[in-house]
């Protein structure tokens, strides 16, 4: 696999060994000891699985107590993927960096916790796998608005404005935002 830094320390952009032949293709999605050797020393305890349709944005997620580090990938169609550094103390606090990820190019994004999620959906549709760090915890859960202009995300809209959960169009502003020491 190739590590691709992100303009963001600590997001990473992996691109997996690909073999192909007339049969189709194969390829190592995870692998936890190539993954601890790229420096990602993650307990993976779930996986999840979400279709969207084209024009749909999901986040930008994050949980205050028990965070999810994340290990995003497209099997079907393409989104971009955003991450943002929500870290108070962190140098890079309020940056983001996005990445299209799809079933084509087969990229996969590294999101530690620290930092709120999101994506749009830029094909047709798509269905995103993500595997996390911790379980899944509502009660916990939190969202950043998606046009925040303070952190002003370059999110490539095919549309005028996204199809957003109820959730995430209450999403908060940064300067209100529960976040990370």
């Amino acid at each position: 696999m190739k590590l691709i830094a992100a303009r963001l320390p600590d997001i990473l952009i992996i691109e997996p060994t690909l073999f192909e032949d007339e049969r189709g293709f194969f390829l190592e999605s995870y692998q936890k000891k190539r993954f601890a050797e790229a420096g990602i020393h993650a307990d993976f305890v779930q996986d999840n699985h979400s279709k969207s349709y084209h024009g749909a944005l999901r986040g930008l997620h994050y949980q205050i107590k028990q965070p999810q580090g994340k290990l995003v990938r497209v099997t079907a169609g393409e989104i971009f993927d955003v991450a943002v550094d929500i870290r108070k103390n962190s140098p890079t606090f309020g940056k983001w960096v996005g990445e299209r990820l799809s079933a084509a190019n087969r990229k996969m994004i590294w999101v530690p916790p620290g930092f709120a999620h999101g994506f749009l959906v830029t094909g047709a549709e798509a269905e995103v796998i993500y595997k996390a760090t911790d379980y899944y915890a509502p009660q916990w859960e939190r969202a950043i608005i998606w046009n925040d202009p303070t952190i002003n995300i370059d999110w490539p809209l095919q549309i005028q404005t996204p199809i957003l959960s109820s959730k995430d169009a209450a999403g908060k502003l940064l300067a209100e935002a529960d976040l990370f020491e």
